[in-house]
This record gives C-alpha cells, sequence and structure tokens, in this order.
C-alpha cells in the first residue's frame, strides 16, 4: 500500500502528499510496536501476584485446561466414562472389604453413600495435590520457551479436577435418589443446613491442596526424591483421614485428637454431616483447617515466587 501512495505521488508531482504518507505509515509501526512490546521483570514481593497479567492470559488458561481434559484420557476407547468407572470399582472393592470382610461400620449410612463419598472428596484433594506438585518439573519444556504467568498451571489442575469431582458427584446423587426412594431398614439419610457450605468446604480443600503442592513443586526442581516421597505420603495420607470409617469409632481421646490435628480430617467430616447426617461439623476444627489452608498457601507462593525465577537452571 505504501509503494502504491508513493509512487501516485511521484507521478502527480505533490512532494506534500509524499511526505505525509510516509509519516502516517512510520507513526502507525511505531504504534502497532508499541503495542505488541512487553517488558518481563523478575517479582521482588515473594507474595505478588498479578491478577492483571492473569486476567491477560486467560485465554491460554483455557487451552491448557482443554489440553488436560483432552489427553488425560488420549487414544483410549472410553475416554472421560473412566471418570466414573474408577469411582464405581473402588467403591465395590471397598463395600466387598471394609464392610463385608472387615464389618466397618459406616454409621448407620447405605456404604455405597459413604465410600462413593468419602473416594470423591478424598479423590478430588489428591488429585490437585499430585497435580499441583509437578506443575514445574512437567512443564518444563513450555515454560522454557512461551512466557506466561507460572500460577496458571496450579489453577489448571484446580480446574480440571473440578471437572471430574462434578462427574464423580452426579453419580453419588444418583444413588443417593435411589436409597431415597427405596431407603433400607435401619439406615437414614439426614441433609442439614450446612449443605450451604458445601462448595466453600471444597474451595478450602483445593486451596489446601494449591498449597501443599507449590510447596512440593518449589522444592522437587532440586530434589526429585520428593516425587517419589509425595506419592508414598498420599497412599498413606488417606488411611490416617476418615475415608474409609467413620471417625467415631475411634475411641481412644489421644488418637481421636491426633486425627483431627490432620487439615483434611475436619473438612471431611463436615461434608458428611451435610450430605449424610453422619460425623461430626465443628466451628472451631474447620477454623483450624482453615488457618492451616492460609498459612500453607503463603508458604507455597513464596517458595513458588522465589523457585520460579531461576527453576529452568535446575530442572
Amino acid at each position: 500500500m505504501l509503494h502504491i501512495s508513493f509512487f501516485c505521488c511521484i507521478f502527480a508531482g505533490d512532494f506534500y502528499n509524499i511526505a505525509s504518507v510516509i509519516v502516517t505509515v512510520s507513526d502507525k509501526t511505531n504504534i502497532e510496536k508499541s503495542d505488541y512490546e512487553l517488558l518481563i521483570t523478575p517479582k521482588d514481593r515473594l507474595l505478588a501476584v498479578d491478577w492483571k497479567e492473569m486476567w491477560r492470559y486467560r485465554d491460554m488458561y483455557w487451552l491448557f485446561v482443554m489440553r488436560s481434559f483432552r489427553t488425560a484420557y488420549k487414544q483410549t476407547v472410553l475416554g472421560p466414562l473412566w471418570f466414573l468407572i474408577t469411582p464405581v470399582l473402588s467403591v465395590i472393592v471397598y463395600v466387598a472389604v471394609f464392610g463385608g470382610i472387615a464389618n466397618i461400620p459406616t454409621d448407620g449410612v447405605p456404604p455405597v453413600l459413604f465410600y462413593l463419598l468419602g473416594i470423591s472428596v478424598w479423590g478430588y484433594f489428591a488429585s490437585c495435590l499430585n497435580s499441583t506438585s509437578n506443575s514445574f518439573v512437567s512443564n518444563a519444556d513450555i515454560f522454557g520457551k512461551v512466557y506466561f504467568p507460572r500460577m496458571i498451571m496450579p489453577l489448571v489442575a484446580v480446574t480440571v479436577n473440578v471437572l471430574s469431582f462434578l462427574i464423580q458427584l452426579v453419580i453419588f446423587f444418583a444413588f443417593y435418589a435411589y436409597y431415597r426412594f427405596f431407603p433400607i431398614e435401619g439406615m437414614e439419610l439426614h441433609i442439614h443446613w450446612q449443605v450451604v457450605l458445601f462448595p466453600v468446604l471444597m474451595f478450602v480443600l483445593a486451596m489446601m491442596a494449591v498449597g501443599f503442592g507449590m510447596i512440593f513443586s518449589s522444592m522437587t526442581t532440586k530434589y526429585r526424591d520428593l516425587q517419589i516421597a509425595l506419592a508414598k505420603i498420599i497412599s498413606l495420607w488417606v488411611y490416617v483421614t476418615p475415608v474409609i470409617y467413620p471417625l467415631s469409632m475411634v475411641t481412644n481421646k489421644t488418637l481421636y485428637t491426633a486425627m483431627s490435628l490432620n487439615p483434611v480430617t475436619p473438612v471431611m467430616e463436615a461434608i458428611k454431616y451435610s450430605l449424610l447426617g453422619v460425623g461430626e461439623f465443628s466451628w472451631l476444627w474447620l477454623g483450624y483447617s482453615l488457618l492451616c489452608t492460609i498459612v500453607l498457601l503463603i508458604f507455597g507462593l513464596m517458595l513458588f515466587n522465589k523457585v520460579q525465577k531461576s527453576f529452568m537452571d535446575t530442572v
């Protein structure tokens, strides 16, 4: 376009228009350059989170969410149906082993609902923790080629696991409706008003997992042994959390207090109480879990921001 205007002006002998065309194009070029100019500087504050920058990269965030969701079961025959099959198979095994063989009580709740709720909630927490803890190591290739806010990856992990959790929650409510219409003698279901806090309780669990995950993610850039250690911790952690048994069956006061100090326990018990009518709902213990979550988030964010400046040199 510039060449056509230039030669037209020469042909007409209008040198004033020649200068105008050149200046106009030059100004436009400068504007375009300034629009795409990006200055990347390290964050000095360890607790700094640039939410405006996160919002600018929202398209990349959704791109990573869709990528994670699609590649999770890529080249599989059943695909997303595994979100349904996995908890159902786990419930069958738990009912047969812990309910049928070990005779572990479920506080007067149908075992299917008791185990399904515990498996779904714990699975969400464990998946968020696992995904977040691998933020640096599993995305090192992308981090080394393209710039975007590193905090996007923990949020992607939480979002992807929310989708799978919602699918499992649909199964839970389907069984819940069944036992409402066809109740088992001696087993009753009660929903308490605390059910309105269910999204808040799940959010606390998610943020707790993100806090733990960012700590492990920051440390595994140098110490890869922590990846193996975290897998062992999660596999043992489930047994000190009232997932496959009710907390009420723990009669030893010392052991009961020790298990309650597990920050996941008060949240798990509150969820069971609100949806099934069993378990324990304690504002004091929930405040303890919330405090642990805040501390973990602060400490995890500090480590995350510190390591992200130079983790490419060690990962």
